[in-house]
Parts: C-alpha cells; structure tokens; sequence
C-alpha cells in the first residue's frame, strides 16, 4: 500500500545541510562511518548471486560508496536526494535492477515517500539496499545537553535528530510495497579525547544540527562547558576518554515478483497442529 499523500513535516533544513557538507569538504571530511558502510555494502551485495547491470545511488554523499561497488555493477546512476523531495526521483519505472544509499535517508523530510519512490523505479525483483543512522546514534551526547541546558538555561532546545527504529523502518518498507523487507543494525562505539572533539568531527561529517526548529541563537559558552563536564562524567572510560554510539541501521527490501516466497495463506495448511503434536507425543 502507498503511504499517504498528505504532505510531510519538514524536520530537516535540506538548504543547510548542502551548506554543511560544503564546509566538511573545505575543513577535510570525516569519512570512517561512510567507509565502513561502504565497504560492509559491497560485502553483502557479494553474497546476492545475481547480476546488476542497472543502479542508482540514491543521496549518498562522497565516492566511497562508488569506488566499493565498481566492478560490481556495471552502470551506478547517482540521485541527489534534495531534488527527489521537491520533483521527485529522476527514474523512470521498473528500470533499475539495484537502488542503494549510504548515510542519507536520516536527512529525508519524507521518507516515505522516497522508499515508494524508489520501489517504483526498481523492475521487478530488483533490490534496494541501504544504511542511515538511526537507534541510539548519539544518545550520550543527546543526554548531556538535555541535562546540561535543564541545568543553565531552564529548558531543552532540540539539537540531534529524532531517530528512527528497526521496528519502524522494517514496518516502513513494508508499508511502501518492498517484498521480504530485512533490518540489522551495526553498532559502533567510537572514543575522544572529549566532546568538542567529537563536535569537531560531527561538523567534518557534515552532520551537525539542520532541524527546522533548531535554537538559532549561539549556545552559551557556560551550556557548552557544562555539557563537556556531564559527558566525561557520565561516558568516559577509565583512560578518561568518551564514548560516542553511532547506530547504522541496514535496511533491505525486493520489488515484488512471482518468483519469491510468499506466505502461505491461512487456512492452507494440510495437517493440523494437533495431529502433528499427537504424533510427537510418546506413546
């Protein structure tokens, strides 16, 4: 089933996110999160035994995603993602074999409308795969400056993007019409010296703040201190080093065709689950 054509709540300022990832490239971007994305991308696209000879990237930013995948398929469109929301994907249906994306779909106003999108675009039995952030990605950092500006400013301004779940990204895709949808996550705990250095590299990955209603005034040099402060005491290790969680969420879904699985329908079942438990039963 379609998701529904009422308009989307615009969470992300998409204009300031091209600003930002602008100014990741001029300061040298942090790329580990996307290598190993890209890199755990080609690896699983490995173990699916079938040729893709027409793809697109949808949104991923930088070419490590594509350097991974060469010699893998043998033509990778690229989509930018802030036209897919305002005109749509420039695809034309059932003409990919292959849709992925690294590290992108957290910054979509409608997701829902991008995934349907592209299962239109996917001939049938074509296959999407794709990362995002998502869980608890942050949630250290989330923690402190909630507690830090309760503490200094007498209420909490929105500042790390709302999250999406397994649960609710596995119910996404089967709403948007993807066949045997699959979710996993891959944790990663990375360790700084502090904070801001971890804020230094959130603003390397292009992934500091664009929610729409972010505070648009400077954070108080006080609030930043604190929070610094409640974060080493909350997540350091014993060396004195912090811990910061990145939740990449894996997603996957077919378009449908004949050839797959599909559930049996109630009532088929040749046997009934008491005579199967009788035949069990010890004599």
């Amino acid at each position: 089933m379609a998701p529904s054509p009422t308009a989307a709540p615009l969470l992300f300022d998409r204009a300031l996110l091209r600003a930002r990832q602008s100014r990741a490239l001029a300061l040298g971007p942090a790329t580990f999160l996307l290598d190993r994305v890209a890199e755990d991308m080609a690896e699983r696209l490995q173990a699916v035994l079938r040729e893709f000879r027409d793809a697109a990237d949808i949104g991923t930013s930088g070419a490590q995603l594509r350097t991974a995948l060469s010699g893998r398929v043998e033509a990778l469109a690229s989509v930018d993602l802030p036209d897919v929301e305002s005109r749509g994907l420039a695809l034309a249906p059932q003409s990919l074999d292959l849709a992925v994306s690294a590290l992108a779909f957290q910054f979509v106003n409608d997701l829902p409308g991008v995934l349907a999108q592209i299962q239109r675009a996917l001939k049938p039995d074509g296959l999407l795969l794709a990362a995002m952030i998502g869980g608890d990605t942050l949630t250290e950092l989330r923690q402190a400056f909630a507690a830090a500006e309760a503490e200094c400013e007498g209420g909490v301004s929105p500042r790390v993007a709302p999250s999406a779940d397994l649960r609710e990204i596995g119910a996404l895709l089967q709403r948007t019409g993807f066949a045997l949808p699959v979710t996993d996550v891959d944790r990663v705990v990375v360790r700084y010296d502090s904070a801001f250095a971890l804020m230094a590299d959130l603003r390397r990955m292009g992934a500091t703040n664009i929610l729409v209603e972010r505070r648009r005034t400077p954070t108080r040099r006080a609030t930043l201190l604190r929070m610094a402060q409640i974060y080493s005491e909350r997540f350091a290790d014993s060396d004195g080093r912090i811990r910061a969680t990145f939740d990449v969420i894996w997603l996957s879904g077919w378009a449908p065709h004949a050839s797959q699985q599909q559930p049996l329908k109630p009532g088929s079942a040749k046997a009934s689950l008491a005579e199967a438990v009788k035949r069990l039963a010890p004599e």
